[in-house]
């Protein structure tokens, strides 16, 4: 790895799969957030018992962190459709959630996740039957990763370190990249589902 990957690399968590992790500090309850293949969405409506919603803090296009571009198989300097999200129960942020889009997946039918607003993704996603999933990436998150600073930007108390997941889907073929960092809520004992 040249020394200017190295840096970037250097400034985002390290991604692998769940036997990389296991057994190295992840918190009670977390590895069934982590696994979990069906639909977060739907995951989260029943934990929250209803009380579910989307908050939508930016949208527009931007640039993939490193290994973003590099999982989308995208240039570097290619910019994507990016996507940052809070998913609340009961009103308080459970999971951030960064969505990439590059601009050649957002054709046919998939241009309808340009204009989703608060709506969840995962509904689109989970609703559409050619839908097809890639293996999921886990990664534990520290403060100096951007990812990290994105996802507790709204948070009073920060973490020592945070959970996540990554995901390729595929729909219609094309690639789309959802990043989903678990906050410290998700933990708290009622909320387990």
């Amino acid at each position: 790895m040249s020394s200017k990957n190295s840096s970037f690399a250097n400034l985002e968590p390290n991604w692998g799969s769940w036997q990389m992790y296991r057994g190295s500090g992840v918190p009670d309850g977390m590895e069934g957030w982590l696994l979990d293949r069906g639909s977060l969405t739907s995951r989260l409506v029943r934990a929250s018992e209803g009380e579910f919603r989307v908050r939508l803090l930016r949208q527009g296009w931007g640039r993939p962190l490193y290994s973003e571009s590099q999982l989308l198989h995208t240039r570097r300097a290619e910019v994507a459709l990016v996507r940052e999200v809070e998913l609340l129960g009961h009103g308080t942020p459970w999971v951030f959630a960064r969505t990439l889009i590059p601009a050649s997946s957002l054709r046919g039918s998939a241009r309808r996740l340009a204009n989703l607003g608060s709506k969840p993704l995962g509904a689109v996603l989970f609703s559409d039957p050619g839908m097809r999933r890639g293996p999921i990436q886990i990664a534990r998150l520290q403060p100096r990763h951007p990812l990290f600073a994105a996802a507790t930007s709204s948070l009073e108390q920060k973490p020592a370190e945070l959970w996540g997941r990554r995901t390729l889907f595929y729909l219609a073929g094309k690639p789309l990249l959802v990043n989903e960092i678990f906050l410290p809520e998700i933990l708290k004992p009622r909320f387990r589902s």
